[in-house]
């Protein structure tokens, strides 16, 4: 009796096994539009797949025309899911990106570097498909597989077309003056004020037998600030030797003291006062940034020097440099490209060089012809700019109430890159 009790529960737990396992196979096999009562919606048509243009590589485009029920009708299309694979039978499993409704395309693109996520190498043959997704995750309906593609980057971006001759067109401005300076032709540079104030201020202390004062900031010598700042120094040391006035250049990095002390030194063999130089006059500080600017507030107060020239690279100490200056009664140039910092000195100093203009004194001061021609070709690059820029408002702006609607097709011309 006990035996047959055993073989009957052996047979219900087999039949429930065996009913299970029929269960999942069925539910398995199943496809996923099949939820009763519920139709799935029109596929996306003419469905294709190709490289993404002007581009780097590792992109592809994939464009579709919106499935028929796309927003419309009790089972509206509410997005659309890119499917990716290798093998045009799939399996589907990776999905590149969902997009909502009304979509007509999707960029399946990716980092250049091999390792990140999502990479896509470039010549691998890929395959896509897109399902239109219902508000039921159940419900959906695939398009036709398209494929292979495979992405791969351009030799030339067409959309820098217009960049392409800006270059070319700049360029052969700076070759021409360039050649024009070098023949000794003499180009004209708007002066500036803080400009032409240096040899004013050099002129007031060799009267009033106090130094000068010239200060680099906290750059390092790689910075752009800083090695317009040397051709500065050179022409303030040229005529600091040619009037016979002190100068004192405190520095923050050891490398632009060493360059500092050639530039000066050759500058005093110019002026024919090789004996005059000073090995003293450029020295090094510190490179702890309230340090210095600690040290060359003291040598303020106790050398007071008659000019003060700050050009190169400056931070929160700006204003504390051109504080003392003022208490110390110097007149003060300042010149730097760090935008946050101008405002302080433009209040506390009598001349400022703003941004670029730094740039631009070094040319005027050094008279080089490549610093000269290339300042003169940017002089025509910015007013070009400016011309484009006017036309460009008109044509966006006003072609239809002047009349002039050939400049409804000018505005293209502006533009950089799709």
């Amino acid at each position: 009796m006990k035996n047959l009790f055993n073989m009957s529960r052996f047979k219900i737990v087999f039949t429930v096994c065996v009913l299970l396992s029929l269960y999942s196979f069925v539910n398995a096999q199943a496809p996923a539009v099949t939820t009763v009562g519920i139709t799935p919606p029109a596929p996306v048509t003419e469905l294709t797949a190709v490289d993404t243009d002007n581009d780097h590589g590792h992109s592809i485009t994939v464009k579709w025309t919106p499935s028929a029920d796309d927003g419309a009708g009790a089972n509206n299309v509410l997005g659309y899911r890119v499917m990716r694979s290798n093998s045009f039978e799939g399996p589907f499993n990776d999905t590149v990106g969902v997009v909502p409704l009304g979509s007509t395309n999707f960029e399946n693109s990716s980092s250049i570097e091999e390792g990140a996520e999502g990479f896509i190498p470039d010549n691998t043959d890929f395959y896509y498909r897109v399902d239109a997704l219902t508000g039921d995750s159940l419900v959906f309906s695939s398009s036709e597989v398209t494929g292979p593609v495979h992405s791969y980057g351009q030799w030339f971006n067409k959309g820098l077309i217009p960049v392409f001759f800006a270059v070319i067109i700049f360029t052969a401005l700076t070759v021409l003056f360039v050649s024009a300076a070098r023949k000794g032709k003499e180009l004209y540079v708007r002066p500036l004020a803080g400009i032409e104030a240096v040899d004013d201020a050099i002129g007031r202390a060799t009267e009033m037998g106090r130094p000068i004062l010239y200060v680099f900031g906290l750059g390092v010598a790689s910075d752009i600030a800083t090695i317009a700042s040397f051709t500065i120094l050179s022409r303030v040391a040229k005529r600091v030797a040619e009037y016979q006035t002190n100068l004192i250049v405190p520095c923050y990095d050891p490398i632009i003291m060493t360059v500092a002390q050639d530039i000066v030194k050759t500058a005093y063999m110019d002026a024919g006062r090789p004996n005059d130089y000073k090995e003293d006059a450029v020295f090094f500080i510190t490179q702890a940034q309230f340090a210095y600017v600690g040290a060359v507030n003291g040598i303020m107060i106790r050398e007071l020097p008659a000019t003060n020239i700050y050009m190169g690279k400056f931070y929160a100490e700006s204003l504390m440099l051109a504080e003392t200056g003022v208490v110390s009664g110097s007149i003060q140039i300042a010149g730097t490209d760090e935008i946050a910092q101008i405002p302080f000195f433009v209040v506390a100093c009598d001349y400022t060089l703003i941004g670029e203009e730094l740039f631009a004194a070094s040319a005027y001061l050094g008279r080089e012809p490549l610093l000269l021609g290339s300042l003169k070709a940017q002089d025509y690059a910015k007013a070009a700019v400016l011309v484009l820029a006017l036309l460009g408002i008109l044509a966006v702006n006003f072609s239809g109430d002047l009349g002039l609607t050939w400049l409804v097709n000018f505005k293209d011309w502006f533009k950089v890159i799709d």
